[in-house]
């Protein structure tokens, strides 16, 4: 393991309750970057695959601006049911994690959703994408709703699996897909209007502090 590696979260089916025996372990990282390689013409890398196996890693600057723009891909490791790796740093990110949501994540979570709707062919649907477009939907109404992601999908396993398998009509899934669209658009938010930059600026900076 990297030393520089503050948070390792598994995320993919483990995460969501949707694995099976055949299952990969989807993980991913933060990672805090010496601070004096920022001095330097050559900047450290943004993200970076490894250093765990099946893990893909950020920066925890990068990190923090792709979650103030409410990435629902980073927003949901923050809430991952499954840590395999955390530092006080980590802990402090973890704990910060209110801080990154804000009423924008109700337009990504759906734009998300939209983008990978329009890359379906109805035709010949790829079916586990057309399963994570109806749980990045599920998680982004969650969110709007209560305040966090809706990493778990808990009640929805089976329908989902159903989907990934290819054993539900594509109407049946459009239908699901139109309706949880329209209860998100309709619903109203619970989430401020603007993350609190102040706070994971204060954290960064922390960060780079412990790191000279």
């Amino acid at each position: 393991m990297s030393d520089d590696l503050i948070l390792s979260v598994v995320m993919g089916s483990r995460a969501y309750g949707l694995d099976t025996d055949d299952s990969d372990t989807d993980r991913r990282g933060v990672f805090a970057a010496p601070t004096a390689a920022f001095w330097r013409l050559d900047k450290p890398a943004t993200h970076r695959d490894g250093p765990l196996p099946e893990q893909f890693s950020w920066e925890v600057e990068r990190f923090c601006v792709l979650a103030l723009d409410a990435n629902p891909t980073v927003l949901e490791c923050l809430w991952s049911p499954i840590v395999e790796v955390i530092t006080p740093a980590g802990r402090r990110l973890r704990e910060l994690r209110g801080a990154f949501v804000s009423a924008r994540a109700h337009q990504s979570f759906a734009g998300y959703a939209d983008a990978q709707f329009r890359r379906l062919d109805p035709a010949a649907p790829k079916w586990k994408q057309a399963m994570h477009m109806v749980r990045l939907l599920l998680s982004g109404l969650h969110l709007v709703r209560h305040g966090e992601p809706l990493v778990q999908v808990g009640p929805h396993r089976e329908r989902l699996l159903a989907i990934k398998h290819g054993e539900l009509p594509w109407a049946e899934v459009d239908a699901w897909r139109a309706a949880l669209s329209a209860e998100l658009a309709a619903t109203p938010s619970v989430l401020p209007e603007r993350p609190d930059r102040d706070r994971v600026e204060d954290f960064l900076i922390d960060v780079r502090k412990e790191n000279l």
